[in-house]
């Protein structure tokens, strides 16, 4: 949970900035990350759904939680997998397993018309979390043709990031991370 949005965000007033692929996808791997423990906080996990956006009071159950904990470990597949046809194959079997049809929504004219996977405007966190992660997830295959993040290289993380930006490849997901490899491989050496 390292890279979590302040809630003051420019985020919080552009809709469709809140909800671009990209903001989706980032908000799916904070997820991932803060739902990898053994009995991730509610509080917490509503904490990262605001820094990503998510308005009005979030009230997560613990089975919110724990449907949510299951999807991430499903979504962490997806980062862990090696190439776009690995990224590829992982999400159509969860697109196929999990989701509803493609469909377009405007939540009763209370937000801009965005397409949804999930079964209705209604579904549980869980069934959101999943189908809107595999959605941002899918559109960044297609766009990159390559896994759309990573799982952290570093001994002792797990984190999950979104490898997407300039420059080269990301290894890890943090300069922490990053960091602390760099002295431990120098001190290896030394």
């Amino acid at each position: 949970m390292r890279y979590i949005r302040p809630v003051s965000s420019p985020l919080d007033d552009d809709w469709s900035t809140r909800h671009s692929v990209l903001t989706t996808a980032r908000r799916t791997a904070a997820l991932v990350n803060a739902l990898a423990g053994d009995a991730p906080d509610p509080r917490a996990v509503a904490e990262v759904l605001r820094a990503y956006g998510e308005k009005g009071p979030l009230e997560l159950t613990a089975g919110d939680v724990d449907g949510m904990r299951e999807a991430a470990a499903l979504l962490r597949e997806v980062f862990a997998a090696d190439s776009a046809d690995a990224a590829a194959h992982v999400l159509n079997r969860l697109l196929g397993a999990h989701t509803g049809q493609l469909r377009l929504t405007s939540h009763e004219g209370a937000a801009p018309w965005h397409p949804h996977l999930d079964h209705d405007d209604d579904a549980p966190w869980p069934q959101w979390f999943l189908a809107s992660s595999c959605m941002a997830l899918v559109v960044l295959v297609w766009d990159h043709q390559s896994p759309p993040g990573r799982v952290c290289a570093s001994d002792g993380c797990r984190d999950v990031f979104i490898a997407r930006g300039s420059g080269p490849e990301r290894r890890y997901c943090s300069r922490r991370c990053a960091t602390r490899e760099r002295v431990a491989a120098h001190r290896r050496r030394g």
